[in-house]
């Protein structure tokens, strides 16, 4: 089975090694990394080509931002499995994906998802907050839950019949498509209990309470895009959830 790796990369030069290093030590064989970089002006193109790696295509071109380059990806992944590793993010552990590719022998499995651990931008030992997503319940959404995208592996299948990312959705086009996997069609999943990715601190959404609220808002308006009803507290449920990855 082969697992397809996306990776969406601009001016990522100061971290993108590790993201690379970390696809390209894994011990499953059968991977292909696509970086799709946004006409980077620094030297994220060359640390990559510098770097051990599996990368099958490196395309950099300027796009729409990070949605548009996860989507070019996507389609051009050969993959029956489909990850998406941001460039500051890399796996924690070796065998992240092997133990993917053994959930998916059910062919009746549709997603894999798991946990997250955010780090320090310099100290990557040093866990900031553990996300222990846990398993998906029905209505979960609404209660403020949600994957780690990052650990989130779906058949190519999936985006092949019920769609990609959708670029109305600049800070929470991740979290609305999982809305639309998980939640409105109710495809089959299944949650690993391990860490699987570490993310380093400092994304787009979080970066400042401006773009946190912009982000809440962006999640309201992908369960109205859905048709899925949510409560006006909405983002409150959001926000109980993510104060308990701190302790």
């Amino acid at each position: 089975m082969k697992v397809s790796i996306v990776t969406g990369t601009y001016n990522s030069e100061k971290y993108v090694a590790d993201c690379v290093s970390s696809i390209n030590d894994q011990s499953y064989d059968n991977i292909e990394h696509i970086i799709i970089d946004g006409a980077s002006t620094d030297g994220t193109v060359a640390k990559i080509k510098n770097t051990p790696n599996r990368v099958s295509q490196l395309i950099s071109e300027k796009d729409r931002g990070i949605y548009d380059a996860m989507n070019k990806g996507l389609k051009l992944a050969k993959g029956e499995v489909i990850g998406i590793l941001n460039s500051d993010d890399f796996y924690n552990s070796h065998d992240v994906i092997a133990t993917v590719v053994d959930c998916f022998q059910d062919d009746k499995v549709d997603l894999v998802f798991g946990n997250l651990f955010y780090v320090n931008q310099q100290n990557t030992d040093t866990i900031v907050r553990k996300w222990r997503s846990g398993p998906y319940t029905d209505n979960g959404f609404k209660k403020g839950w949600h994957p780690a995208h990052p650990s989130f592996f779906v058949r190519r299948r999936v985006y092949e019949q019920y769609g990609y990312f959708d670029l109305e959705f600049k800070l929470a086009a991740d979290f609305e498509l999982m809305l639309r996997f998980l939640e409105k069609h109710r495809l089959n999943s299944v949650y690993l209990d391990i860490p699987m990715v570490r993310m380093r601190l400092g994304g787009a959404t979080n970066k400042s309470w401006s773009n946190i609220m912009k982000g809440n808002k962006e999640c309201v308006r992908a369960f109205a895009k859905n048709e899925l009803p949510v409560s006006r507290l909405y983002p409150f449920y959001r926000l109980v959830p993510k104060l308990k990855q701190y302790f």
